[in-house]
């Protein structure tokens, strides 16, 4: 499906994104993985969602959709032998957390995804599990693997990528191992999964190493939680940057996560000069939720720290499109993470930038992106995704604030994060067509 997006008007209204991809993807596993019943608002049902929701019941649990993003995980307090493949489609999330969560337990599960996951570095998630006792039959660390799981010990684990990911498989493989489990990493990646195994009642808390807090997990019986996942920021992120970039727009994003974690894109944004507020805040869950008001601003070009990566790596694309109307020079770097993501972040990113008139230049770990202000960005591209979500919904916005109409090639796994992006964007006043 090729979409088209034009240059649109102010935008204006109130818009609720999906729930938060991150949270929804651990409330099914650690639903799975306790004993008794876990109630979940919110659910993100996307694509990436649903097939960590199917690996869950191959696991032997019950999950179930009760209605509209509402569902029911029934767990038996672990995970059993699989008779099917656990095909993870499009996300590394499902592929490394439940090659964690499964890692504990005397069964071997195949592991596979779409072809864009098998190009994924799995070394990162192997590599620790290896090393707490799990084994793995795998062709270069990639998908299709098979895992076996085993009795583990526990392991403090120095991960040379700050990455959720990492941490999550090690720490939910920490739940089954015997002593303890410290994940270190260098810069601190979202927090997700030790906030909710708290609420899951596991043995988990922090412990100090080389001046930073790093969490530990000892083997924990976990039980049935109620889970509410609030708006994704990382979804947030297209509406917000549309309205900072098309003139005389206010929009008012609702019932969002703040995880202070994943504000890396709006603190950089701030620093960019964008008029972005913070209302009703208000932390029902353990997680920090807010309304985010957003009005069209006057943007300069910023260079965020490297430190500040790991809590906006998915906003990264969107990031670009925005340093491309501000006035001046973004220089974005410390992601080398997004040359292993969907696709080649970086490359693509330039790419499509350079085609839409945009002065834009790989880095090793990112790129500089030389804006010239509102009226500078010319548009008028077909873009290539290279079947990546963000990169198709990045270059739609563009094409909502530039001079001529942009296409992008694929957009069919928008559905994989945020399956109603087009409903959302034209209630907000965007023009995005199906061409």
């Amino acid at each position: 499906m090729r979409l088209k997006a034009r240059f649109a008007g102010p935008l204006r209204g109130r818009a609720r994104p999906p729930g938060d991809k991150s949270i929804s993807h651990r409330a099914l596993i650690l639903g799975a993985l306790a004993h008794g019943q876990t109630e979940i608002e919110g659910l993100l049902e996307s694509e990436d969602v649903l097939c960590t929701a199917a690996a869950v019941r191959l696991f032997g649990a019950k999950a179930e959709q009760l209605d509209e993003k509402r569902w029911r995980v029934t767990g038996a307090g672990g995970f059993s032998q699989p008779h099917e493949t656990i095909d993870c489609g499009n996300s590394g999330t499902a592929a490394r957390l439940l090659m964690g969560a499964a890692s504990g337990f005397k069964l071997s599960a195949r592991f596979d995804g779409d072809q864009s996951l098998r190009k994924r570095p799995m070394n990162r998630i192997v590599a620790p599990l290896s090393q707490m006792g799990a084994r793995f039959d795998a062709a270069d660390n990639r998908l299709p693997l098979i895992m076996h799981g085993n009795a583990l010990k526990g392991i403090t684990y120095r991960s040379p990528v700050s990455s959720a990911q990492v941490k999550s498989a090690v720490l939910l493989a920490g739940l089954h191992a015997e002593g303890e489990t410290v994940l270190i990493e260098r810069e601190r990646s979202r927090d997700h999964t030790e906030r909710m195994l708290g609420v899951f009642g596991a043995a988990i808390d922090t412990i100090e190493i080389d001046g930073g807090q790093h969490p530990r997990v000892r083997a924990s019986a976990l039980h049935g939680a109620n889970i509410y996942v609030p708006a994704d920021p990382s979804s947030a992120a297209f509406p917000i940057a549309a309205a900072l970039i098309l003139n005389n727009s206010e929009i008012s994003v609702e019932d969002v996560l703040v995880n202070p974690l994943r504000l890396g894109f709006y603190e950089t944004l701030l620093e960019m000069g964008a008029k972005l507020t913070y209302e009703e805040r208000r932390d029902p869950i353990g997680e920090p939720i807010a309304n985010i008001v957003a009005h069209a601003s006057k943007l300069n070009g910023v260079n965020p720290p490297a430190r500040r990566a790991p809590s906006m790596i998915d906003e990264f694309p969107i990031l670009a499109i925005v340093a491309a109307f501000a006035h001046g020079e973004t220089r974005i770097v410390g992601a080398a993470e997004l040359r292993v993501k969907e696709s080649d972040r970086i490359g693509l990113m330039v790419e499509g930038l350079r085609a839409c008139g945009v002065d834009a230049e790989e880095l090793p770990d990112g790129l500089i992106v030389r804006g010239g202000g509102p009226k500078s960005v010319r548009g008028g591209a077909s873009i290539r995704t290279q079947s990546d979500h963000r990169i198709a919904m990045s270059f739609l916005i563009l094409g909502m604030a530039s001079r001529e109409p942009v296409t992008v090639d694929d957009a069919q796994m928008i559905a994989t994060s945020f399956p109603n992006f087009i409903e959302c964007m034209r209630s907000l006043g965007a023009d995005i067509r199906e061409v």
